[in-house]
């Protein structure tokens, strides 16, 4: 019989995942208490949208991953080949662990690597190899209802720390933002720093006028999405105009449409915040289009 503190934990489902080198399943994944990334959260993530069996922009998500790794000066463990293969594995052994077709169910790819397992010391050990860890679970995008109606969102000031382009594993701002929005039955929490917009707890946030996309530039005080690049793409080719530059907190609330992005929102109309209504109260012509564009993207 094993020790107590290694049997298998039962209230994991047992599905299928990657741990250095090797497939095995949730309950039975295990890592030292003292790697890095329990110890202080030194370590990054990345998340992969899979539709239809495909890695979507699985490119940009390896070249997201590969910044914020030399951001934190992680060794990257792997290629970008390697990552592929390691995540059409998972995909493949997800949708036959849950029997449904790998071509069929959507998924959604985690990868995670930390700075690896050494004594606690803030400082960088060089000589320890990163941990790497993968699975994957089934994509939740949000419902039609929110899709038609919208959602309702809550501001706060943006209180997490400077390198929000980091995307790490270091996550303690990002609940606690969460925490509030869902603590008022809300979907997020928009966030501004110094009276300018930020993102969401877990979201990219854009606004619209008079027909003009625009969303924050591209800096350390923002985790650039995937779908930056993907909605000025889609922007282009609908003949929206697109612009990145600092927005005010006043010119949030009184924007024609508010939206949210992210892998698993894809692109979500905002129709309240807090308390008041966004333009019309209802989702606007421009989260129309470029929700059509977005399903278009999937299926290229």
């Amino acid at each position: 019989m094993l020790p107590s503190n290694t049997r298998p934990m039962n209230t994991l489902p047992n599905l299928p995942c990657y741990l250095n080198g090797e497939f095995t399943t949730l309950p039975h994944a295990r890592i030292s208490v003292m790697d890095r990334g329990f110890i202080f959260g030194d370590g990054i993530y990345e998340v992969v949208p899979v539709y239809g069996g495909r890695l979507f922009r699985f490119a940009q998500h390896m070249q997201r991953l590969a910044r914020s790794l030399s951001e934190t000066r992680i060794r990257n463990p792997l290629t970008p080949a390697q990552w592929a293969e390691i995540a059409l594995k998972l995909v493949a052994s997800y949708a036959e662990q849950t029997g449904a077709k790998a071509d069929f169910v959507d998924q959604m790819v985690y990868f995670q690597i930390t700075r690896g397992v050494a004594l606690r010391d803030h400082v960088m050990p060089t000589d320890i190899e990163p941990t790497v860890f993968a699975m994957s679970s089934a994509l939740k995008p949000a419902s039609d209802a929110q899709r038609q109606q919208g959602v309702a969102c809550v501001t706060a000031d943006d209180f997490r720390w400077e390198k929000a382009h980091i995307k790490s594993v270091s996550l303690l701002g990002a609940v606690l933002a969460r925490q509030i929005s869902f603590d008022a039955g809300a979907q997020e929490t928009i966030m501004f720093r110094h009276g300018y917009l930020s993102e969401a707890a877990a979201s990219n946030v854009w606004i619209v006028k008079s027909g003009v996309v625009m969303g924050p530039p591209k800096n350390h005080l923002v985790l650039e999405g995937i779908r930056y690049g993907l909605i000025e793409e889609i922007c282009r080719a609908q003949g929206i105009s697109f612009t990145l530059r600092p927005i005010r907190c006043a010119e949030v609330f009184t924007a024609d449409e508010v939206m949210l992005s992210s892998a698993t929102k894809e692109v979500l109309p905002v129709t309240q915040i807090d308390g008041k209504p966004v333009g019309s109260g209802a989702p606007g012509p421009v989260f129309a289009r470029l929700f059509t564009g977005y399903q278009q993207a999937k299926i290229q």
